[in-house]
């Protein structure tokens, strides 16, 4: 019971940790953007400008939360699963950053990519594409385990990358995405909470810029917490349950090249309403004009 008390103690203070940090982090950055201010700025769903130094402020303060000294954040975890974890994340966030400052938006999902590759148009969606499975790999060698393990471990890693920024769509929803699967590694078990408190408290800790419209996640954030959401639920899930996620992400991934998130979420009035909450409503449509 203590044992599981300090867990829960621990994973606390990471999300704490990894909260503070980003909150310092994404001021620092926002004070003192690299490369200038117009290099980070784009166009939201509504036109207006935000800021994607989210991203980078909520991956640094991920990996950072981790690696912090050795039995203060994320105590109990083994010291593998933190560098799989920081370099999960660190790995997603370096390439999610390169296809933001870099990348071109004529070519969309896996097709538009593998397409584009096939006509011999290297993509930045392709070199990120083969960059985070390598990372995914990466980190499945620091964690250790069974070759099979090693595979499945790996396809979390980069689907769990992929699947976040899917979401990454709307104010807030790759954030809820993140915390909704957070807690559902957590609940799993003990270190499940301890090994996704860092991307779950960095995420939190952005919540209010992104609701805001004032920042979003971009590919450097949401692929970094979903690199690191895979990498904790391969760290502490068994076997069979880390196949089973792998296919739900795998086919959640599928179903995006055919099926738009955002028609579904629309459409379902449960996943509508957590959608739409704490963001800004809609504008109005211009009332009809009365006849003269």
């Amino acid at each position: 019971m203590s044992r599981v008390l300090s867990r829960a103690g621990g994973a606390l203070l990471t999300c704490g940790l990894a909260a503070v940090a980003a909150r310092a982090g994404y001021g620092a950055l926002t004070r003192r953007p690299p490369g200038g201010r117009h290099q980070w700025e784009r166009k939201n769903h509504r036109g207006e400008p935000v800021t994607l130094l989210e991203g980078p402020a909520a991956a640094a303060a991920a990996v950072a939360a981790v690696l912090a000294i050795p039995g203060l954040a994320a105590p109990g975890l083994p010291a593998g699963t933190r560098a799989a974890l920081a370099v999960a994340g660190a790995g997603a966030a370096a390439l999610g950053s390169y296809d933001d400052l870099r990348g071109s938006k004529d070519s969309r999902g896996f097709r538009g990519h593998l397409g584009a590759l096939a006509h011999g148009q290297v993509t930045s969606g392709v070199v990120k594409l083969g960059g985070i499975s390598a990372t995914g790999l990466a980190a499945s060698l620091v964690a250790g385990g069974a070759p099979a393990d090693i595979i499945i471990n790996a396809g979390l890693v980069a689907g769990g990358a992929n699947l976040v920024n899917l979401f990454d769509l709307r104010p807030g929803r790759a954030i809820k995405v993140t915390v909704a699967a957070g807690a559902a590694v957590g609940a799993a078990s003990a270190a499940g909470s301890l090994a996704a408190a860092a991307p779950v408290g960095a995420a939190v800790a952005m919540l209010p810029e992104d609701l805001g419209e004032r920042a979003m996640l971009g590919d450097a954030g949401a692929n970094a917490l979903g690199a690191m959401l895979g990498m904790a639920a391969a760290a502490t899930l068994p076997r069979p349950a880390r196949v089973a996620v792998l296919a739900a992400v795998a086919g959640l991934t599928a179903a995006s090249e055919v099926v738009s998130f955002t028609r579904v979420i629309e459409a379902t009035p449960p996943l509508r309403w957590l959608d739409q909450l704490g963001r800004r409503p809609a504008p109005s449509a211009p009332a009809a004009a009365k006849p003269q």
